[in-house]
């Protein structure tokens, strides 16, 4: 089974990916953006994809959410909540003391935010903390660091410099599995709903939300991210968690519908 994570070796999507799925059916196909991940399950090319969307300390991570809705077809199967250990790597005999500048993916960055603050120190972002690390290594520089995990400063012979530098010791990202298969169970514990409301009018969350708790439909989860087709327009992601049956999660949508929003289930899953 073909499936995308960003790369290259060494990040946390690789690492997720290791976990969630059974290794002797695995092929992990590995690209350099996680727009580029959705692109590959978007287009077919690989049978599933995973991306990570939320954080304990940056919160949702927007590129992956922005991407999933580049694509009709796209639906989240299943999640993997991964502890995130974050290290400031340097190239072999570097010191804290002489680096100035660290490089690593945008979402890890922010994650380091306090560190990168309290220590003055500029920070540039890359693709993924693996394609960092790898140019750090390649740079031979002594005055820039990476952040990154413990896999891939052992995969690259680099040293560690300071552990657990992230802001939040029991940090956390939630990855979700994204496929073209939109079976439904009957019963589902979670349930991604994309909303656009009709107009933006006064108490139009309020509305859409009054839905949901007369269903008794739990919600643990809300976003709002623009809809690109107006400023001031927002579309509304919503995560059901709670035990749903396809009649209620049907019955839902139907009534949403009714009072004219826009509704798309992207994902249904335990």
């Amino acid at each position: 089974m073909k499936v995308a994570c960003l790369g290259p070796e060494g990040t946390f999507s690789e690492e997720a990916a290791t976990q969630y799925f059974n290794p002797v059916e695995l092929e992990l196909i590995m690209y350099e953006t996680i727009p580029d991940v959705i692109e590959a399950i978007g287009e077919s090319h690989v049978d599933k994809a995973i991306v990570p969307l939320e954080n304990t300390i940056e919160g949702t991570i927007n590129m992956t959410i922005d991407s999933i809705l580049s694509y009709d077809s796209l639906s989240i199967e299943g999640e993997l909540k991964l502890p995130v250990s974050l290290h400031l790597l340097g190239n072999r005999n570097a010191s804290t003391s002489d680096i100035n500048e660290v490089w690593s993916i945008s979402p890890i960055l922010t994650q380091c935010r306090k560190y990168i603050r309290q220590h003055k120190i500029k920070s540039l972002q890359h693709d993924s903390s693996a394609s960092a690390a790898t140019l750090l290594k390649q740079s031979g520089r002594m005055d820039v660091a990476a952040i990154g995990s413990q896999s891939i400063a052992n995969l690259l012979d680099l040293d560690i410099l300071e552990r657990n530098i992230q802001d939040n010791p029991d940090n956390e990202t939630r990855f979700i599995v994204i496929s073209k298969d939109r079976h439904r169970d009957i019963e589902t514990h979670k349930a991604m709903f994309v909303i656009t409301p009709d107009q933006e009018q006064a108490g139009v969350l309020s509305s859409i939300l009054n839905v949901f708790s007369a269903l008794e439909i739990n919600l643990s989860w809300i976003e709002s991210r623009p809809t690109a087709r107006k400023l001031g327009t927002y579309r509304f992601f919503l995560e059901a968690n709670s035990k749903s049956s396809e009649q209620t999660i049907e019955k839902a949508t139907k009534i949403l519908e009714t009072l004219g929003h826009e509704v798309r289930i992207i994902g249904r899953w335990n």
